[in-house]
């Protein structure tokens, strides 16, 4: 058995009553004393904080400076990473040759390198592939905590602790100052909500917590209420929802490759799998990534299969009961042909099938600061 690694914030979320679980190789909390539903709720109304200090940061710098890093890392990602502008932050995918998906990933621009967030489960594997791939960039791991504070209070919250948070729009990145060292910060989250990603110094996680648990609404939330807010969201686990045989254009992520990497773009292609990729854009996969309704109040969770008639057309994702929503929601990925908003399937639950309905994304509208 491989011991479980515990992040720096451990102590609190023993002292707060955390439920702690194993979770991509760490101890980690899945709920506290008041429950998966009142903490998804108190995200929703007031403030979550969430330790994702498990998540890789990662520094990409190049010798000759940001613009050279961008456009190396271009190589590996089908996104517009030369395009993206100092300050500014972007939704990406690591692709393999395959087209499928290797990780997602938040990448951002600063004055001196790019900064990526990567998934934990893939960390290890995302900085060997970006060391193997950028042979001319420094990669860097970096051993900094990572705080996420989520929902309409956050705002408030962080300003009071650090000052010029109220001034970041939507996607932007900065570095704030604050009585717990310079934090790095972005304007984005995983719960649909308004919202900040907060990187500090380790041995100051525990500070910063404490006092941004200490401002009005904010309350701590574990991986249950993580889960059903961003499946609220539409948003993608990878691993679950998305992983290395899944492209980009089947799992609904189309509107994360713009024009310029497509056909016809300036710089069309050029990227692992962009053969199946931009076959597919042009063409159609044969399954597409569709919110699911199912009707009653059993949720239909991942490994459901669905059905059209006799025969088996899909299989769901994630899926649960939808607290905000209340009412059961899924994910999941059925034949193209099936995939049309309102088409009627069924799911098998324990032995039975029951109605459900294909759907648009996300269940419930997010609420980003533009």
């Amino acid at each position: 058995m491989t011991e479980l690694l515990r992040t720096p914030l451990y102590g609190l979320h023993d002292a707060l009553g955390g439920k702690m679980v194993p979770f991509a190789g760490y101890e980690m909390p899945v709920q506290y004393p008041i429950g998966v539903m009142k903490e998804h709720v108190a995200c929703r109304t007031g403030a979550g904080l969430f330790d994702v200090s498990h998540m890789g940061q990662i520094s990409i710098r190049h010798p000759d400076g940001p613009d050279a890093a961008a456009a190396a890392l271009e190589r590996l990602m089908p996104q517009d990473v030369i395009g993206l502008k100092a300050g500014r932050q972007r939704y990406g995918l690591l692709l393999g040759d395959n087209g499928g998906i290797l990780d997602d990933l938040m990448v951002a621009r600063r004055d001196e390198d790019l900064f990526l967030v990567v998934n934990a489960a893939n960390k290890v594997a995302d900085l060997a592939l970006l060391r193997d791939g950028l042979p001319e960039c420094e990669v860097t791991s970096i051993d900094r905590a990572l705080i996420a504070l989520q929902g309409p209070a956050a705002e408030a919250a962080l300003e009071a602790v650090a000052g010029g948070a109220a001034e970041m729009s939507f996607m932007d990145v900065a570095t704030l100052d604050s009585a717990f060292g310079p934090l790095w910060v972005s304007r984005s989250g995983y719960t649909g909500e308004d919202g900040f990603e907060i990187s500090v110094e380790a041995d100051q996680a525990e500070g910063l917590a404490r006092a941004l648990l200490d401002q009005d609404g904010v309350v701590p939330v574990g991986l249950g209420a993580r889960d059903s807010l961003r499946l609220e969201a539409g948003l993608c686990l990878h691993g679950q929802d998305i992983d290395a045989h899944t492209s980009p254009v089947e799992a609904n992520l189309l509107w994360a490759i713009p024009k310029v990497r497509r056909q016809g773009g300036d710089r069309a292609g050029g990227f692992p799998g962009a053969e199946r990729v931009l076959a597919e854009i042009e063409g159609a996969p044969t399954r597409l990534r569709v919110g699911l309704l199912p009707e009653g109040r059993a949720p239909m969770r991942a490994g459901v299969e669905l059905f059209s008639g006799d025969r088996a057309v899909g299989r769901i994702a994630s899926g649960g009961f939808g607290p905000s929503v209340e009412h059961p929601i899924a994910m999941g990925y059925v034949d193209i042909d099936h995939a049309g908003l309102g088409t009627r399937l069924e799911g098998e639950l324990r032995g039975r099938r029951l109605p459900v309905e294909v759907t648009g994304l996300p269940f419930r509208p997010a609420t980003y600061k533009r």
